[in-house]
């Protein structure tokens, strides 16, 4: 990872894609084929703003955080300003959320675009902690991100160690790849314990009877 990214750069690439109309909405499209009708949902490192505004639009109760004003100053012109905020991704906690008028209790938090490359494994210990206090029971945490990079499956299993969170699911790609270790992509699917919410309505789901 580069010590000095260059996030205006970033911010233009990104603004530029949106405006071409290149799908920037896949993570989303994933989040809410596994999430209950009109979840509330967190992304961590969210970039402009993509997988918030997609989310949204499903009916989801969606808020994005990231540290980086000149990204954020995009997802702001995208979209609604008001679902977003300026914080670290292992700054997140309930405290800090809630000095930020937030939600502080998710059904989901997505972690994606190698959001955990940019972490310490401190801070990446940290930040599972911190999401696991925030996850309602059964909740889960996804994380997409680069397999060999700093923040990649390794280190994801080191630092869920001990948060309450468990790897219940691993892809290779967001459209259910099987992952293997010479997979380049990961999408590792955390689980909080408990029961998660049911699904309200057939949801796909129905049974036949009397």
């Amino acid at each position: 990872m580069s010590e000095r990214p260059d996030y205006a750069a970033y911010a233009a690439k990104m603004r530029h894609l949106a405006a071409s109309g290149h799908d920037l909405e896949v993570d989303a499209r994933f989040v809410d084929m596994i999430s209950p009708r009109k979840a509330r949902i967190l992304d961590l490192g969210c970039g402009i703003g993509s997988a918030v505004g997609a989310l949204r639009i499903r009916g989801h109760i969606a808020y994005g955080v990231d540290p980086t004003g000149s990204i954020l100053d995009v997802a702001c012109e995208l979209f609604d300003p008001a679902w977003f905020r300026s914080m670290n991704a292992e700054g997140v906690s309930a405290a800090a959320l809630r000095e930020q008028k937030l939600p502080v209790a998710y059904d989901l938090v997505l972690m994606s675009g190698n959001v955990a490359a940019f972490l310490t494994p401190e801070s990446l210990v940290q930040t599972f902690k911190h999401v696991a206090s925030l996850l309602n029971p059964g909740g889960f945490l996804i994380v997409g991100t680069s397999t060999h990079s700093r923040g990649g499956p390794a280190a994801q299993e080191l630092a869920a160690t001990g948060s309450g969170l468990t790897l219940t699911h691993r892809y290779s790609d967001w459209h259910l790849g099987l992952f293997s270790e010479e997979s380049p992509w990961s999408v590792s699917v955390y689980s909080n314990d408990g029961s998660r919410r049911a699904a309200g309505g057939p949801d796909g789901i129905f049974v036949l009877g009397s």
